[in-house]
């Protein structure tokens, strides 16, 4: 049911009463949600993006409630059938239930309350009905007293936002991965496709689009090498803090039982805070996460500009590679193609871009002991780590997959260029070269015809300093980039 729905005058017939400190509301008989988020979909009519729309961040406060019934289980202060029946619930949500009751807009006031009284009423009315009573009996199993026990909202949401953001980054790494191992392949496919370098949009020296594409797959891993620097500020928790970091309200033997239980549950090595107030306090590791997510969407775009140019023209432009068409380009020129793939995860790397300086401004405009504005950090970083684990797999998918090489065109641009001719100085002399150089530009005349007709150098040693393999400098470098495997592409396809 949506805010839209809930907000509809009630019929009696179709709603249980519950109550809280401001007084008492009609909630619909069939949601698992209560009256605390009933008050927030009206409080927060903001994006009309329910927090359901990341299920990494479901499954996160699944797994926190989780570990906390079972740490309070364990230290005594819940009772072992209310613990069970919690825990029960919270798997199920885990396994993909009941996910259309997370109905919370996901830009909202309170520092995440409303997404944890969301989840606290889901899991309570489910676990109520697993006790084989009605939605709503709180007095059986509470959502704050038995759900919520030893929690409050400032240390159950950040960590809950923090292991969704690893499970957006893990999906992310993967995405990363096979892109790179897919401009890997390109980059051998043509390995001796020979082509004109060049800086500041100049014609510069030869090297070979295989070295231009293993560049491309090259500086993806060096994302992947620094998203997983990130994931052990991310691994850090500070349950146990509860409301400002002094504890308050916990059990002193509940800090550790929920990080070793959280260990459990989600197979990661979770570390607490040494310092809970800091801790609770603090969004570095937002930050940081956020800016590196911001480099690779930069440096993502960076190589679709230089997609886009090189597939230029066809005709009027550079026209060095053929990107696959995927749609008709125009409304009104027959026949034009334009380079979508490349243009839409540009714009992921703009709103990426955005989103770091939103996740900026809400670390910095944090206040005292708390940091109110996690929502919308949250929700910029969770949308910027699916939307450029999606971009990556449109762009392998749809576009470099399918790359193809203009071979005769590069062949003929390297012959009568002149940058081929600084591979002859070292043999005919600088100005010798630079002659040479003017009249391949007056003439169009290949430069080793030139330098063989000039008797400057016999054909078969001109051939051998122009060869590919001299020209462009190096063999091939692969380095540490992964060869895609099905396995890998199966992977990918699920946690899609």
């Amino acid at each position: 049911m949506t805010g839209n729905e809930a907000a509809q005058a009630p019929d009696r017939a179709q709603t249980r009463t519950e109550t809280d400190s401001l007084g008492s509301r009609e909630v619909p008989v069939d949601a698992y949600w209560g009256i605390n988020t009933l008050r927030a979909l009206e409080n927060f009519p903001i994006t009309s993006v329910p927090i359901a729309v990341y299920p990494d961040l479901i499954e996160a406060l699944a797994m926190v409630k989780q570990a906390a019934a079972r740490a309070n289980k364990a230290i005594g202060v819940l009772d072992p059938e209310r613990a069970d029946v919690i825990d029960r619930a919270a798997q199920e949500v885990r396994d993909g239930a009941l996910r259309d009751q997370f109905v919370v807009d996901v830009v909202q006031g309170g520092a995440g309350t409303s997404t944890n009284m969301n989840t606290n009423e889901v899991l309570a009315n489910r676990a109520l009905e697993l006790l084989g009573h009605e939605k709503g009996d709180y007095g059986v199993l509470h959502p704050i007293d038995h759900v919520n026990r030893s929690q409050s909202t400032n240390d159950t949401y950040p960590t809950s936002v923090k292991l969704a953001m690893i499970l957006g980054v893990q999906r992310l790494i993967g995405e990363l991965e096979l892109l790179s191992g897919a401009f890997a392949e390109r980059g051998r496919a043509f390995q001796d496709v020979l082509k004109v370098g060049r800086t500041q949009l100049q014609d510069a020296v030869p090297m070979t689009l295989g070295q231009e594409f293993t560049g491309f797959a090259h500086t993806i891993q060096e994302d992947v090498l620094l998203l997983r620097t990130v994931m052990p500020l991310l691994a850090e928790t500070n349950l146990g803090a509860t409301a400002i970091g002094t504890g308050i309200t916990a059990d002193p033997q509940y800090r550790d039982e929920v990080r070793r239980q959280l260990q459990v549950v989600t197979g990661l090595d979770i570390v607490t805070a040494p310092d809970l107030i800091e801790a609770t306090s603090d969004a570095g590791a937002f930050m940081t996460l956020s800016g590196t997510v911001k480099r690779s969407a930069a440096k993502l775009s960076k190589i679709c500009n230089d997609l886009r140019l090189l597939a230029s023209g066809p005709q009027a432009g550079l026209g060095e590679i053929t990107l696959p068409a995927r749609q008709a380009g125009s409304s009104i020129m027959p026949g034009k193609v334009n380079p979508v793939i490349p243009e839409v995860v540009n714009q992921i790397a703009f709103a990426v871009a955005g989103a770091d300086t939103t996740v900026t401004m809400a670390a910095e405009g944090g206040q005292l002991q708390l940091n109110a504005f996690e929502p919308i950090i949250a929700h910029s970083i969770l949308q910027s780590l699916q939307w450029m684990a999606r971009g990556c797999a449109t762009l392998r998918e749809h576009c470099i997959t399918g790359i193809e090489a203009n071979e005769a065109k590069l062949a003929a641009q390297v012959d009568t260029n002149v940058g081929v001719v600084t591979a002859l100085t070292p043999y005919i002399g600088y100005a010798a070269a630079a002659s040479i150089a003017h009249t391949a530009l007056t003439t169009s005349t290949p430069i080793a015809t030139l330098v063989v007709a000039a008797g400057l150098m016999e054909e078969d040693q001109v051939q051998r300093v122009l060869s590919p393999a001299r020209l462009s400098g190096i063999e091939l470098a692969t380095g540490a980039i992964p060869v895609v495997t099905e396995e890998m592409l199966d992977r990918a396809a699920r946690e899609r």
